[in-house]
């Protein structure tokens, strides 16, 4: 069905039908077109806003404090709390204090090093040690021609997170960096409680 453009006679009697109905829904009549505007054929476009004076680089926020920058086992070690008598410990940190017992576990691989590391503590603590010196050596030196680069010292990062977790965790009552004259980096101080 097409539809028919209204004669000006029809128009008129139909605004005036309009104007006394109320309308239904607010809003522009459907049945008035608006005319029709022609587009113009030529489009303009906006001026370009002029561009400002600029630094590279001026508006980035600096990123330097997101960096994490993973902590080594000596420097956990240093900021665990002091457990043990304050004048004991410093003792101890400057070498001063002898270790009644030793464990080497140099060359051991972790299957190995782990059960004589537990035989070694819990046998130390039962016979009343209180001080005993294990030693895991500083790990093998980096090769610098590696292309693919590993922390080196497998032991010296293990034993004391082994001396943190049961049955050992219950005897041991600090751990620390041994003195230059004990072994230095490649060795723990490992200061046992009392036996009860």
């Amino acid at each position: 069905m097409s539809r028919r453009r209204l004669r000006p006679e029809e128009l008129e009697l139909w605004h005036q039908v309009a104007k006394s109905a109320d309308p239904m829904h607010k809003g522009p009549n459907p049945m008035e077109r608006p005319e029709p505007t022609r587009p113009s054929l030529r489009k303009t476009a906006p001026p370009p806003k002029p561009i400002s004076d600029f630094g590279i680089g001026e508006s980035v926020t600096p990123q330097t404090d997101t960096h994490y920058f993973p902590i080594t086992t000596s420097q956990r070690l240093k900021a665990e709390p002091v457990q043990m008598d304050n004048k004991a410990f410093t003792r101890l940190k400057r070498g001063k204090l002898v270790p009644e017992a030793r464990i080497d576990l140099h060359g051991m691989t972790l299957d190995r090093a782990h059960p004589a590391l537990n035989r070694f503590m819990l046998t130390s603590q039962t016979r009343g040690m209180r001080l005993v010196l294990v030693i895991t050596g500083k790990g093998s030196r980096e090769d610098p021609y590696d292309p693919m680069p590993h922390r080196r010292g497998i032991l010296k990062r293990q034993v004391p997170m082994w001396l943190r977790q049961p049955p050992l965790s219950l005897i041991v009552l600090q751990v620390a960096e041994a003195h230059i004259k004990h072994g230095g980096s490649g060795a723990y101080y490992v200061y046992l409680k009392r036996t009860r």
